[in-house]
């Protein structure tokens, strides 16, 4: 690890504390005139390092850049440095970016992602489960950005079966899973979580498809920009761990889902059907009551909720503030 790498570490882990020069050579065994070297080049990428004669440097407690330094995880470190040495990426590692170029969504769809609005991470999983198991991820990613949004950014987001999150009727997190398993046994081998949380859109930008449709959690830029993207992301991998150590149904996911007691449209490979949903098994299907009263569990198909329905939860949660 580079002297800058290893000083943007501590100043993230002491965010808004005054370290002396000569501190920070001591702890990072080298030359106060390589810190200074440092602290420039760090300046010069866009990080607010504050420093005064005798007193050293400051990461500015509004910083809110996003940095593998940023984010380092207690409960990886470890993994992170075995990914470092060999190069390849085991459990609990994570890619993070604030723009995606080529963005992927369920069933091969693009996924919008403009610059700097966002929250976009892939996190690989190694679940010593079944292919039967991997629906049990998705609702577990689900709660973990749930979970991670309210922690850190005070907002209470609706879930919708099965892997998508919305406020205010509007989607804000989409969730693809992808599992690769062993042929002949069925197990999963890894699984490679892809999480798009939209902190706030500008309805005017969005194309044509997403308009009134996406959303952010945040309604103002202001308020955006104003979240530690940093914590954010390291609390949502933190809480996905923490969900995925003993696959289940989580009381989260199930008392914050909006589509039990809906009606709702089901697409399945090119078909349409109406159906009200009931409730969500414990393996994470979907149990639905058919036009013609027969009842049915859904592993997979895609799910909408009618638009007088999505306005209602909207009505509720405006009536909530």
């Amino acid at each position: 690890m580079t002297v800058k790498s290893r000083l943007l570490e501590l100043l993230e882990q002491r965010k808004g504390e005054t370290l002396s020069g000569e501190r920070l050579a001591e702890e990072l065994a080298c030359t106060r005139a390589a810190v200074w070297k440092a602290v420039k080049s760090l300046r010069e990428e866009g990080y607010t390092i504050e420093a005064g004669p005798n007193k050293g440097y400051m990461l500015a407690r509004d910083s809110n850049r996003l940095s593998v330094e940023g984010m380092r995880l207690n409960s990886t470190n470890q993994e992170a440095k075995k990914v470092a040495v060999s190069g390849e990426a085991s459990h609990g590692s994570f890619v993070v970016a604030l723009v995606q170029t080529a963005g992927r969504g369920r069933k091969g769809r693009s996924f919008y992602s403009p610059k700097d609005t966002g929250l976009y991470l892939s996190v690989v999983l190694e679940p010593e489960e079944t292919l039967k198991e991997s629906l049990l991820i998705t609702t577990a990613a689900a709660t973990a950005v749930y979970k991670a949004v309210q922690k850190v950014c005070g907002v209470s987001l609706d879930i919708k079966w099965v892997n998508d999150l919305y406020r205010n009727g509007k989607k804000v997190c989409g969730i693809l899973t992808e599992a690769v398993t062993d042929f002949e046994s069925g197990d999963i081998e890894f699984a490679i979580v892809g999480i798009g949380l939209n902190l706030y859109v500008e309805q005017e930008e969005l194309p044509q498809e997403l308009s009134g449709v996406a959303g952010g959690i945040f309604d103002t830029r202001q308020e955006a920009e104003g979240t530690d993207r940093n914590r954010l992301a390291a609390e949502i991998v933190n809480a996905l761990l923490e969900e995925t150590k003993e696959l289940r149904l989580s009381r989260e996911y199930v008392e914050h889902n909006m589509v039990p007691g809906r009606k709702i449209e089901i697409s399945d490979g090119g078909n349409t059907r109406m159906a009200r949903a009931l409730s969500i098994c414990e393996d994470g299907r979907l149990l639905v009551e058919e036009e013609d009263g027969t009842q049915n569990r859904l592993s997979y198909g895609e799910v909408s909720l009618r638009v007088r329905d999505l306005q209602v939860i909207n009505k509720i949660e405006k009536n909530h503030r």
